[in-house]
């Protein structure tokens, strides 16, 4: 929903930073690299250890770095397919290293089954969900938006785990539930909308 409402107001603060930091000789795809890999070093090194508040801040600050490869691309006039890959591909392995941490976290550290339990079934819906979207395309299908994509995922999880990191009780349980609930209710919107669609095609 974010990436329909807000990429406007988003572009116009992270298209000036995207020009010039391809005047100083940056690509795209070195940005999106840069992105991944301190989020997932990040997720990794301080969700297990405990450091919620450290992780979420380094996680956000690096996950913002996947904005500036659009915008850099747009700098650039253009884009490529390898690009729009391993953007996909990088978006996935953060995601699968953000929720393996915090479920790490809930079983090693919190002794927290059931939020780790949550913790997974996020990061498996998460994984769900993006496929249906790539599966559809692959198809010549639509299956875009639903109530959580990536920037909402992203939001709710580490709220959840810098208001913990604050010292308030049971948000990181309060959030992984929240957006389990949220990302089986996206899974179906997508499937409704690749079901209509195949309809439609069918129609014509």
């Amino acid at each position: 929903m974010l990436n329909i409402f807000a990429r406007e107001s988003v572009s116009r603060v992270t298209d000036p930073i995207g020009k010039a930091l391809v005047r100083l000789g940056l690509s795209p795809n070195s940005m999106t690299v840069i992105g991944t890999a301190g989020a997932i070093a990040c997720a990794l090194v301080f969700f297990p250890n405990g450091w919620l508040l450290t992780g979420t801040f380094t996680v956000w600050g690096f996950a913002m770095l996947d904005l500036l490869d659009g915008a850099m691309a747009r700098a650039r006039g253009y884009g490529t397919p390898f690009g729009a890959v391993l953007d996909a591909t990088c978006d996935r392995l953060v995601d699968g290293a953000l929720f393996a941490a915090i479920a790490w976290w809930c079983f090693a550290r919190d002794d927290n089954h059931p939020a780790a339990a949550a913790a997974l079934i996020c990061l498996v819906l998460a994984q769900v969900i993006s496929y249906v979207k790539a599966r559809a395309e692959a198809s010549g299908f639509s299956a875009d938006g639903g109530l959580v994509e990536r920037a909402e995922r992203l939001i709710i999880a580490l709220v959840g785990t810098g208001l913990h990191g604050f010292g308030i009780p049971y948000t990181v349980d309060i959030s992984l539930w929240l957006l389990a609930a949220l990302s089986v209710v996206t899974l179906l919107q997508r499937m409704a909308a690749v079901a209509k669609a195949a309809r439609e095609a069918k129609k014509a």
